[in-house]
């Protein structure tokens, strides 16, 4: 894999997520005096963040396509990345270019991007995320990385220690990396159900839930530890305004590609399905009150199941405090 010794990275897609990562690797170019990242986003005021630490807006796609060595991407879904990749092919040449998309989609999309990136001479690497936007923030990831050996070495200082703790490798073939992603996806919707349903049995036990959760913290370790932490600290609902550690139009997507592949493989996943129907119920009680919802606001509809209400006590004083606020201030 042959690139300048000082590559030209570019960033295309400025979410909350893309926005941590791309912010993490504007700071590493700056503090080891690398070219600036230049970046691209379809609302390009986004990137003013990115901007006001050396990053370099560009004007469209291609004209960042056309001018980086290396183009991260990280877009919301399966049909915005097809058009973009359409959209960056049709720019001109992209000969020797490798391309990292973070974005989490249907394996099978990713075996077909990847192959229209490969038939221009470029290089497809899929690169999936683990981790809410906080650890994003935080440069805490983990990776999951697949495509040729050499692109992956190649790209590998720009991916760990900076956005990531951790990159695995997941082979040559970058559908898999994706697989790996939406079973982990599967098993932390798994998880938020789950946890949700004991917390709730804590709650009408009168169990307080901070012991359950320490419990959760000594004998489950910090992964499961932090979905608690979410439950109980009132994240899985957001305050109006706010926006959620993870979205739960997200958590729908990426747990309904796990749900149809295992369809497409002849196997039912019943969590993930308990997962989705619990999900939908708590979208619908954001959109009835225009809140965004985390991924973990299952949490929620658990508990009205319950009879104990939506929203936890924590939530409904969060709130109530915030409105009295906000007719203070009027």
């Amino acid at each position: 894999m042959s690139l300048p010794t000082s590559p030209q990275l570019g960033w295309i897609g400025l979410g909350s997520m893309g926005l941590a990562m791309a912010t993490n690797i504007q700071k590493h170019m700056t503090s080891n005096h690398l070219p600036a990242l230049k970046y691209w986003n379809r609302t390009i005021s986004r990137g003013e963040p990115l901007k006001e630490l050396g990053g370099i807006p560009c004007q469209s796609p291609e004209e960042l396509v056309q001018s980086c060595d290396i183009i991260l991407i990280s877009v919301s879904d399966d049909e915005v990345l097809k058009t973009l990749i359409n959209t960056l092919t049709s720019s001109g040449p992209i000969t020797s270019k490798i391309f990292i998309d973070t974005t989490t989609v249907h394996p099978s999309t990713t075996a077909s991007v990847a192959s229209i990136i490969t038939s221009h001479s470029a290089t497809y690497l899929a690169a999936p995320v683990f981790g809410s936007t906080p650890v994003a923030q935080a440069g805490q990831l983990l990776i999951a990385i697949a495509g040729p050996a050499d692109a992956v070495s190649a790209v590998t200082p720009y991916l760990q220690g900076v956005i990531a703790r951790a990159v695995i490798n997941v082979g040559e073939e970058p559908e898999k990396a994706l697989l790996l992603k939406t079973t982990s996806n599967f098993i932390t919707a798994g998880l938020m159900y789950l946890l949700s349903e004991a917390h709730t049995l804590a709650s009408i036990s009168d169990l307080p839930s901070g012991t359950l959760h320490t419990l959760i913290e000594h004998n489950f370790g910090a992964y499961a530890a932090g979905v608690s932490e979410r439950l109980i600290s009132g994240a899985y609902c957001p305050a109006p305004g706010e926006a959620p550690r993870s979205g739960l139009e997200l958590g729908i997507k990426d747990v309904g590609h796990g749900v149809n592949l295992a369809k497409e493989k002849g196997m039912k996943l019943e969590i993930g399905e308990m997962y989705l129907e619990a999900a939908g119920e708590a979208k619908k009680w954001g959109d009835m009150r225009g809140r965004r919802m985390d991924s973990s606001a299952v949490f929620g509809v658990v508990r009205e199941r319950a009879g104990v209400g939506f929203e936890r006590e924590i939530v409904r004083e969060r709130d109530s405090k915030s409105e009295q606020q906000g007719e203070e201030k009027s």
